[in-house]
């Protein structure tokens, strides 16, 4: 791998794509253990270099100086209240923008690098309200100009909040003396409540924005006094930890981290890479080794750190649990996951220095010196959505369900009858082209050939295959297209949303019934053209995974579940066919149309599934 040239997998592309599918997975996620996506060292600068620049240095430029703060000075401001809420406000600010997550090439975003601002302030791009049946005013899928000045309006409200000076509220200066406030609670009330109104009628900016992180604080900046502040913030940030750290203990997981350091461009040794798995290159299910390292210093680093920080009132303790925890984020933020969270990470390192070093427990912000009712009220709000969303996953996102890197989410597959991509291109109102032809624009590290670009989306397809879904969903979707599957184009529905929407954090309700619904209005697709396979989180405990498999233009034609077990015991590419699944419903009547390669007739009925 060089700088301005990726690791491309050895293969000749147009002999490539012509092989079996099942045999693109077996190369490509072997090639993945080794080079992970195989991006050029370049896009891994460009993302150091937009997090430290962009990011740390003009959110500390932007937090000090417009408080009265000398950035030069880090001793005199790091514990400051004021640049702590404005800290998360402007990593609130980026997220809105499209700036911070789900950005650059690692998140299937090439030209343009974000999605943010170029679709949420475009009018007649797609917007899935959540509850539209439900909540009066947010009916439709077509975001309208009010929706844009609603948007517009967040971002100034969000500039006004980190430009203002501080106000002293909120009882600060009893608890702290000189400081230099805190900032305005009603223009954070304004935040909150144009996020709300906008997150009714559109859960993907909702959900963009990090709003199950960075909502709570708000409220918590806005409504609460300084000490109880601080202490529901602490009980945020360890909720968080706890959530992730719990989610692990489950088939899942062990799955999740082979091919998370596949990808690291630091880890170079491919020995290391390789002992992850059990036995490469014929088995790369995890191994006993990191069987063990996931469900043990993995987690341990999420969950015994954290109570700790929480109940500490030992400085040399507490300062310790800050250094692990500081030190986890750190890895995650050098694997460069796909979803790409740098940000997030960064803040939270630096909060849970502010909130465990500048405001220790034995200096009056403990538990026991926040007010009762305010503390069971905090702790019921922080728990409930984790609590449901880890109990029914079809009815809250794995975000508020703090399921981060847990392995255990909705996913997708699509299938499209051959040259029936493009009409994704023709009939959507999208800032971006989809993937494969932004590989091909003829710009610096793109310019792509067609069939290049081919086998580059078909690597995600193989990191998929990695995780437990994705060899349920191939399983699937082998079931439905037969020997279709071996000329019909096969995406990551993450990645296509990512070009539709502009966001996606690994989350398949942002690409549920819903946005296939509105695609299909708009693109109109035949029958058998335009296939999804979609499968639910697995509720806690139940072992098993609900999936729906939907043809655009009929609907759902099928329902079924398979065995969690069986998903992460089966060798990624399936050489010994499709995992078992339960078929528990089909649509009476309905027959698949099958298209041959391009050229050929279509036929109708005859395929497996019909």
């Amino acid at each position: 791998m060089g700088l301005m040239t990726g690791n491309f997998p050895p293969v000749e592309p147009a002999a490539f794509m012509d092989q079996p599918y099942r045999e693109r997975l077996k190369t490509l996620s072997r090639h993945w253990v080794d080079h992970g996506f195989g991006s050029p060292k370049v896009i891994a600068l460009i993302y150091i270099t937009k997090l430290l620049f962009f990011y740390v240095l003009g959110g500390v430029l932007v937090g000090t100086l417009t408080s009265g703060l000398n950035p030069l000075h880090p001793a005199a401001w790091w514990h400051e209240p004021i640049f702590y809420e404005k800290s998360i406000l402007w990593t609130l600010l980026l997220e809105c923008l499209g700036f911070a997550g789900s950005w650059g090439p690692l998140a299937g975003h090439f030209k343009p690098m974000s999605g943010g601002v170029h679709y949420y302030a475009r009018p007649g791009t797609i917007r899935l309200p959540p509850w539209p049946e439900r909540v009066p005013f947010t009916r439709g899928d077509e975001r309208t100009p009010f929706d844009v000045a609603l948007y517009v309006a967040l971002l100034a409200v969000l500039v006004v909040s980190v430009a203002l000076p501080g106000t002293h509220t909120h009882g600060i200066d009893k608890a702290l003396g000189a400081n230099r406030g805190l900032v305005q609670p009603a223009v954070i009330v304004a935040v909150i409540a144009l996020l709300g109104i906008l997150g009714l009628r559109d859960k993907v900016l909702f959900l963009a924005a990090r709003s199950e992180q960075y909502v709570p604080a708000l409220i918590f900046f806005a409504f609460f006094p300084f000490v109880d502040m601080i202490v529901a913030a602490k009980l945020l940030i360890v909720t968080v930890w706890l959530g992730a750290g719990l989610s692990k203990f489950n088939r899942h997981f062990p799955s999740v981290l082979p091919p998370m350091v596949s990808n690291v461009p630091w880890l170079t040794v491919k020995a290391i890479k390789r002992r992850l798995y059990r036995s490469f290159p014929d088995d790369l299910c995890p191994s006993e080794f990191t069987q063990r390292l996931a469900h043990g210093p993995a987690m341990f680093g999420e969950l015994v750190p954290p109570v700790v920080l929480l109940f500490s009132h030992s400085h040399a303790v507490t300062a310790t649990a800050v250094a692990v925890m500081i030190v986890y984020h750190l890895f995650i933020l050098s694997t460069f996951p796909l979803a790409v969270p740098l940000e997030w990470n960064v803040v939270f390192m630096y909060v849970t220095a502010f909130l465990f070093l500048g405001y220790p427990a034995q200096d009056g912000y403990a538990l026991g010196d926040m007010g009762t009712g305010l503390l069971i009220l905090t702790v019921t709000g922080l728990l409930f959505f984790p609590v449901l969303g880890n109990l029914r996953p079809d009815l809250v996102s794995f975000l508020p369900s703090m399921r981060q890197y847990a392995g255990n989410w909705a996913s997708a597959m699509w299938a499209f009858a051959p040259g029936c991509e493009a009409k994704l291109n023709q009939g959507l109102t999208k800032a971006a082209l989809m993937q494969k032809d932004q590989l091909q624009l003829k710009l610096p590290l793109l310019g792509y050939e067609e069939r290049v670009a081919e086998v580059t989306l078909t690597m995600i397809l193989a990191w998929r295959s990695l995780h437990s879904q994705g060899r349920g969903l191939n399983s699937v979707m082998i079931n439905h297209l037969g020997d279709d599957i071996d000329h019909y184009t096969l995406r990551e529905a993450e990645f296509g949303c990512n070009a539709i929407v502009g966001f996606n954090f690994g989350d398949g309700h942002l690409h549920d019934r819903r946005l296939i619904e509105a695609i299909q209005k708009r693109c109109r697709f035949a029958p058998g053209e335009f296939t999804v396979v979609w499968v639910e989180a697995e509720p806690l405990g139940d072992g098993r995974q609900q999936y729906w498999v939907m043809d655009a233009a009929v609907g759902i034609v099928e329902r079924g579940s398979w065995a969690v077990k069986e998903a992460v015991s089966a060798e990624n590419w399936l050489p010994n066919g499709p995992i078992p699944t339960r078929v528990d419903w089909r649509l009476a009547g309905y027959g698949r149309v099958s298209y041959p390669r391009v050229g050929a007739v279509p036929v109708a009925g005859g395929a497996v599934g019909a």
